[in-house]
């Protein structure tokens, strides 16, 4: 079977083409600039790289692009996109109606509208590319795999807030979370690595990169997760302030500056917060680990990074408390596959609770999967580098096979 993985963005399509059940990548891509000037295309075959900059004046002409290059003499890895059995989305909000992925029907097309109040900028234009896929490919199943729908196994307790209930019926604000294809992947990834059933498995996973988000794990089951409502809430991020005092947004409308511009003070938290905000540098954990080399130990660029581990190492220590027993810390993400220096920070000073971390698997591990604990470690550390799109090429082909 021959499945196409499909992420439209507001401006953007990643896509990746899977012969299944092997989970052979065909072909992959992405198109930048979708509906902006210098848009382009960027489309691999293999160890192959092929650039098309060509004006891409809506998600129509982008998806229209993409196949053109999938069944190109030159370029391409199909004869006809009649091939393709089968296409799988990633949609980012399913709300509290999906905690599986779904064949797309108009019920599910229904609900993924529904919850475009709660992800804005992801839901509608995740709806172009599901519409878009099934003009070009007429007849080919469609699935909607979702990003909240791992975290649908939150019990009330954690996913409710201390708000008047009023404000759950009326408008379901709750925590949904977020990144839940990547934590779903880890967590079967992690209790085959182990030897485990998934059902036997806690974790504590962690994803890490310019979005962050961490999940406690029971039973192969998401019982708590950082992000909430929204993907602001939790860590510390690139650009996103993660959990701050609440007060703290009136206290900045009641200043001058600030009055009445509630959209300012969206932007300032999700875009010019975190690692960047606090550093001044940047919001990439890399620049940030060479300028605090360069400037020394009171630069605001190692002050972010001892926040962002600091408030890592906070969330470890709460899931540990919560899931009683943990068979794993799993790292995922550019961050937690790449950054030997922040995963030694993160769960530095914690061998009393029986986390041990094996200094040189840690430095030497990059962008690979391996077991980073020492052998007396009662709790495995691992890094395992995520994989959505194989995770969603799966959850399609389980449905359409």
């Amino acid at each position: 079977m021959i499945v196409l993985v499909v992420n439209c963005g507001s401006s953007s399509i990643k896509y990746q083409l899977y012969e299944m059940p092997e989970k052979k990548v065909m072909a992959k891509g992405l198109a930048e600039k979708v509906g902006e000037s210098g848009s382009m295309l960027t489309h691999r075959r293999g160890d192959e790289k092929f650039e098309l900059t060509q004006n891409i004046p809506n998600h129509k002409v982008g998806i229209e692009l993409i196949l053109s290059c999938l069944t190109s003499p030159e370029m391409g890895v199909l004869s006809n996109v009649k091939e393709i059995s089968a296409v799988g989305h990633r949609v980012v909000h399913g709300g509290e109606s999906y905690s599986d992925a779904m064949r797309i029907d108009q019920d599910v097309m229904t609900c993924i509208e529904e919850c475009s109040d709660l992800a804005p900028l992801h839901n509608p234009p995740n709806l172009i590319g599901i519409n878009e896929c099934r003009a070009a490919l007429p007849g080919v199943p469609m699935v909607a795999v979702f990003d909240t729908a791992f975290h649908q196994t939150l019990p009330r307790a954690a996913y409710l807030y201390p708000l008047p209930y009023e404000a759950y019926e009326k408008y379901r604000i709750r925590k949904y979370g977020f990144h839940g294809t990547s934590h779903a992947y880890i967590t079967h990834r992690a209790a085959a690595i182990l030897g485990k059933p998934v059902d036997q498995v806690n974790l504590v996973t962690c994803h890490l990169g310019n979005g962050c988000s961490m999940a406690a794990v029971r039973g192969g089951k998401s019982v708590d997760t950082t992000m909430g409502f929204t993907p602001l809430a939790g860590l510390m991020m690139g650009t996103r302030c993660g959990d701050i005092d609440p007060a703290i947004i009136p206290y900045l409308l009641s200043k001058p500056e600030y009055a009445n511009k509630v959209a300012e003070i969206d932007k300032m938290m999700n875009k010019k917060s975190g690692l960047l905000g606090i550093s001044g540098v940047s919001n990439d954990m890399r620049d940030l680990g060479d300028d605090a080399a360069k400037s020394g130990p009171d630069s605001r660029s190692k002050l972010a990074i001892d926040m962002f581990c600091y408030r890592v190492k906070h969330y470890v220590g709460a899931y540990m408390a919560i899931l009683g027993r943990v068979d794993a810390i799993c790292f995922m993400g550019g961050i937690g596959e790449n950054g030997a220096d922040v995963r030694a920070e993160c769960l530095s000073n914690m061998e009393n609770f029986g986390v041990l971390v094996d200094t040189e698997k840690n430095k030497t591990l990059r962008g690979k999967e391996g077991d980073i604990s020492t052998d007396g470690s009662k709790i495995k550390i691992l890094v395992i580098p995520t994989d959505e799109e194989g995770f969603i090429a799966e959850e399609t082909y389980n449905l359409c096979k």
